[in-house]
């Protein structure tokens, strides 16, 4: 499974080397380029690891090209903490929704288009795994960069109580712009690329559905505490990533709260 140089015609990783738990193989920093330009667009940085970020700005200049914008799909520091020392790097300025992460750049709303050189990405809005998480269309290949909205394996964490609701909305809005566009593959932030999107998004959702009717039945047979919540329904956890199914388990009670599905009395 190659994920280091990976990508499409116009988009080529760079593995980051902070593998982990929460991180799969490592950060997925993407190279966007159009085909013989000179300006490159750089998405998701990656955590302050220097010889990472010097070995993508030495990559895009032994291509005979330039970094022109930097891009951060959100705020988490495994994908953005490294950004400004990448702009001292290059000079590039980073974009990105969360306004603590930009270096000289501006903000990211749903469809703005950024452009390099012929180059062409189109930022869609897709919160949930964090309020300012946005993926990346690049309709000349095909193609959207997730960021942690869809991981190449896996299913991702929902940062804060209440982003089920809109990570759900984005899921199914990821599978209308895919069936839509005719999407052929996905960049995720982490893990190897997918090569079948639909099928992707499909499995993303059922999984969601079904952790929802899992939460449900604990619920309504006994579980009154997000800890009881989580050994009924993530029985094999492991201790490293309890947090993360907790954190799971409170957005999901929030969100069957929100419709009206959950008894009184049960911890939020």
């Amino acid at each position: 499974m190659r994920i280091d140089g990976s990508g499409t015609l116009r988009a080529s990783c760079v593995l980051c080397p902070n593998p982990g738990p929460m991180t799969l193989e490592g950060t997925n920093t993407w190279i966007l380029r159009e085909p013989g330009a000179r300006g490159v667009v750089v998405v998701d940085p990656g955590p302050h690891d220097e010889r990472h970020l010097e070995r993508v700005a030495r990559t895009v200049q032994e291509q005979g090209a330039q970094v022109q914008m930097t891009v951060v799909t959100h705020r988490h520091p495994d994908h953005s903490e490294g950004a400004r020392y990448f702009a001292e790097l290059t000079g590039a300025p980073v974009h990105a929704v969360d306004p603590q992460v930009r270096v000289g750049g501006r903000g990211l709303s749903d469809g703005d288009t950024l452009e390099a050189d012929g180059l062409v990405v189109t930022v869609v809005a897709t919160p949930g795994h964090t309020d300012d998480s946005v993926c990346l269309l690049v309709g000349s290949d095909n193609a959207i960069l997730t960021g942690d909205t869809i991981l190449g394996h896996g299913t991702t964490v929902i940062d804060g109580d209440d982003g089920l609701g809109a990570y759900m909305d984005s899921l199914y809005r990821l599978r209308d712009i895919v069936r839509e566009r005719g999407v052929r593959t996905l960049l995720p932030g982490h893990g190897p690329i997918l090569t079948s999107p639909a099928e992707t998004l499909d499995t993303y959702i059922t999984h969601r559905e079904s952790r929802l009717a899992q939460v449900l039945d604990a619920v309504n047979t006994g579980a009154t505490q997000v800890d009881e919540v989580v050994d009924r329904v993530y029985p094999e956890v492991d201790e490293q990533i309890r947090f993360a199914a907790a954190s799971s388990v409170r957005a999901q009670l929030r969100y069957l709260a929100s419709r009206g599905e959950l008894p009184a009395g049960i911890e939020e």
